[in-house]
């Protein structure tokens, strides 16, 4: 476990803060996942949250790896850890199945 000033970093409130809000924006993907799911098995059609779900999963997805890294200091940069790894992959989920700049296309032809 990780220690800043002598004590493990969760301790500390910006770190608490950050994972919180990384817990949250998760949560939050799934649940517009979810919805578009369920409209999808339901046989209604479901573009606009379809791409509502692609465009704020695969976004939130660069973010919280992203405050990964912060979290994880120096070592977030190191090959040896997997969010390094991670970071580098959930790249292209910004890319494959539509940009995330279509699914703003699809979203915005859909209201």
């Amino acid at each position: 476990e990780r220690e800043s000033f002598g004590q493990p970093i969760f301790n500390h409130q910006a770190v608490q803060f950050r994972l919180s809000d990384m817990a949250t924006q998760i949560e939050a993907a799934r649940q517009l996942i979810r919805h578009a799911a369920c409209m999808k098995d339901a046989g209604l059609p479901c573009l606009k949250e379809a791409a509502m779900a692609k465009l704020f999963a695969s976004e939130m997805a660069e973010r919280v790896c992203s405050d990964a890294i912060q979290v994880h200091g120096g070592y977030g940069y190191v090959s040896d850890f997997p969010v390094e790894r991670i970071y580098r992959d959930v790249r292209v989920c910004q890319i494959y199945e539509g940009t995330s700049d279509i699914q703003k296309i699809l979203i915005a032809r859909a209201l």
